[in-house]
């Protein structure tokens, strides 16, 4: 039985830059941060062979967020519009919106509009 989501995975063009993002930005902890070469079980995970990689598994209040910055293979750049298939956005829980508007900018948040007191705000990382 599915007793709920464990953690999302997003690949990272600057794992130092995300990192800091999230961590600083966000507030999410670092529970584990590792450099991936090597790693026969990392290759059977992933599913791909060579695997290098930087990771970090960072834990917010109620889910998990995992890094990945890959060097092998060689990542492409495959952002997608938000009405594209797959992960369109990730949607963060908070208790002042406009507190976190205007503190998130100051980390280099940019949204997509201006906070027009709505709960909901739209922003690309």
């Amino acid at each position: 039985m599915i007793v709920g989501l464990h953690h999302v995975a997003v690949g990272v063009q600057n794992f130092e830059e995300a990192l800091a993002f999230y961590t600083e930005g966000l507030g999410f902890e670092i529970v584990q941060a590792d450099p991936i070469e090597d790693s026969d079980l990392a290759d059977r995970a992933i599913g791909i062979r060579g695997v290098k990689a930087r990771m970090a598994m960072l834990k917010a209040p109620n889910a998990y967020l995992e890094l990945w910055q890959y060097t092998e293979p060689a990542p492409e750049d495959r952002r997608s519009r938000p009405c594209d298939y797959g992960y369109a956005h990730i949607a963060l829980q908070v208790d002042d919106i406009q507190a976190e508007y205007d503190r998130l900018q100051t980390h280099g948040m940019e949204f997509v509009g201006a906070n027009s007191g709505d709960s909901l705000l739209n922003c690309r990382i």
